[in-house]
């Protein structure tokens, strides 16, 4: 049985309904994971810390389809909930057709500045030709990235949150698959990492690109568009907290990078790698329940509906404090274990990593609130408070912590500061949660 937007939800709904998202994302992370595990153990930790030093510049890409996602699904879901279809549709096609010319214009750009961005975070010698060939083989395939990334939300809003999960298992497994064959039976290295990545991307940007454009049952379908300039705007305003998520973990990465460099050599940039990828899978379970909650959120807003709004609310704060625990043990529970399947190779570099996961793995007892904070203020179309706490949360305290704590307690200091970041941002997410409840009615 379909769930519609305008449900009751109760936990088993809720659960139904956003699983797939919360899958979704943990997929995601999962095939970028295999990523790291073959680079890492077929073309050596050097190749795997050239990949790391020129991630956060490559995840900007994915923060611009997060912020249109994100920031365009609650609008569009607000004037669902309105009955206004005929408008949804018209934001929706204006916003598939704006990333598409933003993804070919970012991919030209994008093959001149990756040089000097490599430069910049103080790579040399091998190191920089790595991340120089990896980035540039992913610029081809820039606008499937940006449109996987849109779609993940709006095929949410168009209520076909079971097809977004199809997407991302089919380009997941692809991704898999090629990986094996590029760089475990090839032996491409960075070049096969980026093509099989390339390819993945381009299954869950077109495929529901050409759903949109073919479907004659989704509520949300591509036609006509005319400029937009006002509801780019409050796209952009709405999902700008998505945005400076994405800026700001990009700098705070290559803070990390740069200090790790000054204080743990390329090992240390290594098992951040490890870390990044790791703790994304245990941090897309908050990030998925929360894009798989916002467009319910924003349709009983645009509805007026303040009972149900204050039942996703109840529900969603009960969950997510219940799940932190959860990854809070599972995560020291399996921190050698994880640490083993990336760096078994090296001694030196698994127990260095193995170490770090432990102490950075107390965020995840805190980071659940915070992401989810941000994503319902989103929902709720308060881009300025959502921005807020995100910059906060991903930049500010993070930048913080990263450079002073270093200075007292070396390189565990650096592991440290993302739970310092979250334990300090929480306590912001508690009083905006509270302060605000009198307006929104939840």
């Amino acid at each position: 049985m379909t769930i519609q937007l305008s449900d009751h939800f109760t936990y088993k709904r809720l659960f139904r309904f956003t699983i797939p998202s919360i899958f979704m994302m943990i997929f995601t992370s999962i095939y970028s994971i295999v990523d790291g595990i073959f680079t890492s153990n077929f073309a050596g930790k050097e190749a795997f810390a050239g990949i790391n030093l020129i991630m956060p510049g490559i995840m900007l890409f994915s923060g611009l389809g997060f912020m249109i996602g994100t920031g365009g699904s609650a609008l569009v879901a607000k004037h669902l909930g309105q009955k206004d279809e005929q408008r949804a549709n018209q934001i929706f096609s204006f916003l598939i057709y704006f990333t598409i010319v933003a993804g070919i214009i970012l991919s030209f750009a994008g093959w001149f500045i990756i040089p000097i961005f490599a430069r910049i975070l103080g790579a040399k010698d091998d190191l920089y030709n790595y991340a120089v060939v990896y980035a540039r083989t992913l610029c081809p395939a820039l606008t499937s990235f940006m449109l996987q990334s849109v779609f993940q939300s709006f095929l949410i809003a168009a209520e076909k949150p079971h097809l977004g999960l199809f997407l991302t298992f089919a380009a997941g497994i692809t991704n898999m698959i090629l990986d094996a064959v590029f760089v475990g039976l090839f032996k491409w290295g960075v070049i096969g990492a980026a093509l099989a990545t390339d390819i993945a991307n381009s299954i869950g940007g077109i495929i529901p690109l050409l759903y949109f454009i073919i479907s004659k049952k989704s509520i949300l379908h591509l036609g006509k568009a005319k400029w937009e300039g006002h509801a780019l705007f409050r796209t952009i305003t709405n999902g700008s907290s998505e945005l400076l998520n994405s800026i700001s973990s990009s700098i705070v990465g290559m803070l990390y990078n740069v200090q790790l460099l000054k204080y743990a050599g390329v090992d240390g940039v290594a098992a951040y790698g490890v870390i990044m990828y790791v703790g994304f899978v245990f941090a897309a379970i908050f990030i998925g329940y929360s894009m798989g909650v916002a467009p319910v959120v924003s349709y009983n807003y645009g509805a007026q509906n303040n009972k149900e709004l204050k039942n996703i609310f109840r529900k969603s704060i009960t969950i997510i404090s219940a799940t932190s625990i959860i990854m809070l043990i599972a995560s020291e529970i399996t921190s050698g274990l994880l640490a083993s399947i990336f760096t078994s190779y090296d001694d030196k570099l698994f127990t260095l990593t193995k170490e770090a996961f432990a102490i950075y793995s107390i965020s995840f007892l805190l980071c659940g609130i915070n992401i989810f904070s941000s994503s319902f203020f989103t929902a709720l179309n308060n881009g300025i408070i959502s921005a807020s706490l995100s910059v906060l949360r991903t930049l500010f305290f993070q930048v913080t912590f990263i450079l002073f704590l270093p200075v007292l307690f070396k390189s565990k200091g650096i592991w440290l500061a993302s739970p310092s970041a979250e334990a300090t941002c929480l306590i912001i997410s508690a009083i905006c949660l509270i302060s605000f409840r009198k307006k929104y009615n939840y």
